[in-house]
């Protein structure tokens, strides 16, 4: 079997269970070293244990590689830099960064609190963010070394930020704002040989069953294809995290089962141009128009919704 990632030392936050676990031994099957990164707390972020990032490990050493474990907490500055420094300590070298630690705290707006809000755009934005932050830090000073950088960040967003879900306000302007962060870094990095990618998974893990089984979503058949197992989402991360991936950057992919997308992201679309400032009066008679030409926004899907006579 080729193993597109030999060599390669990988860091995977959230790694301890679900989509997350999926990466980190994917990438042990194709010849990455991991450093297994999760607090162990539970789906809405309360409460910490390392056993299931030490289960992962020990997975991962089982597949031949080597693999070291890391319960820091991804939001906090000092945390993402001991993360970061714990590769580079344990197996002297950083060539991958994927960002999969998150929680969940969906509330409708008119309910959710203050303290709601934060922690979920803590653990996923700032989240995503921090540690980024130290590994650019650090392949910016590989490069300016002169030394050859060939690394990769790849965040995960989701159809809640890119294209909208009910309940999950907090939740979808933290994953809106990752694919935001995705496009922009990905600029900034290139010059030192970095790319910057994001995934929004579609899997059945502890974070979406609840919401799949209220979709009702039904369950596979024995012996079917389980289009919702979590591992499926792995192998375009892997890949992304190879070598081969060299020349994509910027880009954003919707990833579940056995289909892989492009998420085309905001364009301009129908407009109307004056040399004059608006009056508010005239508007009523030309943004109707300009909204019935657009195309309509898509559903958690990412198709459009159609328009119905």
């Amino acid at each position: 079997m080729s193993k597109i990632c030999d060599g390669r030392v990988v860091i995977v936050t959230g790694a301890g269970r679900g989509i997350g676990r999926g990466h980190a031994l994917e990438f042990a099957r194709q010849g990455a070293d991991v450093v297994v990164n999760d607090l162990g707390g539970e789906v809405d972020g309360k409460g910490s244990s390392l056993a299931p990032a030490q289960e992962v490990a020990e997975e991962v050493r089982a597949l031949g590689q080597r693999a070291v474990v890391n319960g820091d907490d991804v939001s906090d500055a000092d945390g993402a830099k001991r993360l970061i420094d714990t590769a580079l300590a344990e197996f002297g070298r950083l060539d991958v960064l994927v960002n999969n630690a998150g929680i969940l705290r969906d509330r409708m707006l008119a309910n959710m609190s203050f303290e709601e809000w934060d922690d979920v755009i803590r653990v996923h934005l700032r989240g995503t963010f921090a540690p980024s932050h130290y590994a650019a830090a650090h392949w910016r000073e590989q490069s300016k070394a002169g030394r050859p950088v060939d690394a990769r960040i790849i965040n995960t967003t989701s159809a809640s930020g890119i294209y909208g879900n009910v309940g999950q306000s907090n939740y979808g302007a933290a994953k809106a704002g990752i694919a935001a962060f995705t496009i922009i870094t990905a600029m900034e990095l290139a010059r030192y040989g970095v790319t910057v990618n994001a995934i929004a998974p579609g899997a059945a893990s502890r974070m979406t069953i609840p919401l799949r089984q209220a979709r009702g979503v039904p369950a596979p058949e024995p012996g079917a294809f389980d289009a919702g197992a979590p591992e499926n989402v792995a192998p375009l991360v892997v890949w992304l995290g190879s070598a081969e991936s060299a020349g994509v950057t910027g880009r954003v992919f919707n990833v579940a089962g056995g289909r892989i997308s492009v998420a085309e992201g905001w364009r301009r679309g129908p407009g109307i141009s004056e040399e004059h400032r608006w009056d508010p009066a005239e508007l009523g008679g030309i943004i109707p128009g300009l909204v019935e030409k657009a195309q309509p926004n898509a559903a958690m899907t990412g198709k459009p919704v159609r328009k119905t006579d």
